[in-house]
């Protein structure tokens, strides 16, 4: 069964009351979420992991009395009302055919909780620079004070925040997540970008990009959507009511249509035949331009809601950047370090690429999604002095240079050998980029270990160059 017919069958739910009996599926983080929340919300629920579960989230589910099973989904599953998916449990997943076969009603978390949401809500997808936007709308949120928080998959899963009495709720949705959505409320929507990501999970482009414009759908008549212009054709058809700003750079004109240009030295917003400042680029600290369109929708988005801010500056010079999202890692003998281990995508890592400035030697590798390298080699011949490759695609990446004439690349084996290389390839002011386009499942368990192994041998290095 395909992707959306697996997802046609769901939307034959059927409402549930107060009460009722709930399969959560899934023990990771959103899962354990989901299950508290359930039980807060008067439901009576239960988990199911294909997996084993770990042993705080085992010892949590006992603590509140919520029955689970663990190595295996069995047909324990139907014996309740409702089957919830939590985050990234695949169309494909045993816990699904069970559920479909049987007929039992089968949601996403987003639908399971939408109805208690009581706050207006600015939602956040896209394949790269989700969760600097959203944590620096939330960030400018709360320095401004308002009663806000930031949800979904950047800091406390969203069920954690349900019920919750906040002005807005600023929320990061996968495109796992919004498979499954049909529901959730969304007063204020913000695409990022759209490049090839998770297509090992989606299957193909075409269900990848429909999954991310589901978040349209959700937008609440009359509600705002911000997105890169030229994701237009690609996001179309758009409801007739919403409110449209688009992204781009180059020079700028004042428009009728809501639109935000990029100079070169700052953000402007135009709209209904005037035009002001966003923001300049020396109001925030963030590096690489792909973190300015970041400042920039998180800034529209915020006034799409009715928070206009005439010194954005006090705002954004305060926020630090999310960890292993082109973070300042040091300096030694002269070269700059740079963790960009979130970069798990082709175009992430192009985005660093072409955003950064100056001479690079980059860091790439690790489990690959079943991405293709063309743009990336290219964008390493384009951008870069050399490459450093390690991790389970370190092959396919070389091979890829190799056809696109790049030979200034070495293989290595571990992050210590690969950050070793890169220093050797540098020169004084150039930059090391950990920027893999893979994902780091092969030698870590997330990006964050892998970004914090650097971060260690970066800080190593400088303490001996001290001695």
């Amino acid at each position: 069964m395909r992707c959306r017919e697996v997802l046609a069958t769901a939307r034959s739910r059927r409402p549930f009351r107060k009460g009722a009996s709930v399969s959560i599926i899934g023990a990771g983080k959103s899962g354990i979420a989901l299950a508290m929340a359930g039980e807060r919300l008067d439901y009576i629920p239960f988990v199911s992991d294909s997996g084993l579960v770990s042993e705080s989230a085992a010892t949590e589910l006992r603590s509140r009395g919520i029955p689970f099973e663990e190595s295996g989904h069995t047909e324990r599953i139907l014996e309740s009302d409702v089957v919830v998916l939590s985050s990234g449990i695949s169309p494909r997943s045993k816990a699904v055919k069970i559920a479909i076969s049987a007929g039992k009603p089968l949601m996403g978390e987003l639908d399971f909780l939408g109805p208690f949401v009581k706050s207006r809500v600015l939602a956040v997808t896209g394949s790269n620079g989700k969760t600097t936007t959203v944590t620096l709308a939330g960030h400018i949120l709360e320095r401004s004070g308002v009663k806000s928080a930031v949800a979904g998959n950047v800091g406390k899963p969203l069920a954690d925040h349900l019920p919750g009495d906040t002005d807005v709720l600023v929320v990061e949705l996968s495109s796992f997540q919004l498979f499954w959505a049909h529901s959730f409320p969304v007063d204020s929507a913000v695409i990022t970008n759209i490049a090839p990501d998770h297509l090992d999970w989606h299957g193909s482009m075409e269900e990848y990009v429909l999954a991310k414009r589901k978040l349209i759908d959700l937008v609440a008549p009359g509600g705002s959507l911000v997105f890169q212009k030229r994701d237009r054709e690609i996001l179309e058809p758009f409801p007739a009511d919403a409110r449209l700003t688009t992204l781009r750079w180059g020079e700028y004109a004042v428009t009728e249509q809501n639109e935000i240009v990029l100079t070169e030295d700052r953000a402007i917003i135009s709209g209904g035949g005037a035009a002001e400042d966003l923001f300049a680029f020396s109001d925030s600290p963030l590096l690489g331009n792909h973190n300015r369109e970041n400042v920039a929708m998180a800034l529209a988005a915020l006034r799409s809601l009715g928070f206009i801010f005439s010194n954005p500056r006090s705002y954004l010079e305060t926020f630090q950047a999310p960890a292993h999202r082109c973070q300042f890692a040091g300096k030694c003998n002269g070269v700059i370090f740079v963790d960009d281990s979130k970069g798990t995508n082709v175009a992430a890592s192009v985005a660093a690429l072409e955003s950064l400035e100056g001479e690079k030697i980059i860091i790439l590798g690790g489990q690959g999604k079943g991405e293709d390298y063309l743009e990336l080699a290219l964008a390493v011949k384009r951008k870069a002095r050399g490459a450093v490759l390690l991790g389970a695609e370190k092959d396919k990446i070389g091979q890829a240079l190799i056809e696109q004439g790049f030979s200034s690349f070495e293989k290595t084996r571990t992050m210590e050998e690969a950050v070793r290389a890169a220093c050797r390839m540098a020169r004084p002011n150039d930059m090391v980029l950990l920027s893999p386009a893979c994902t780091s499942w092969d030698m870590y368990p997330n990006y964050g270990e892998r970004g914090f192994h650097f971060q260690r041998i970066v800080r190593s290095m400088i303490e001996r160059s001290d001695e």
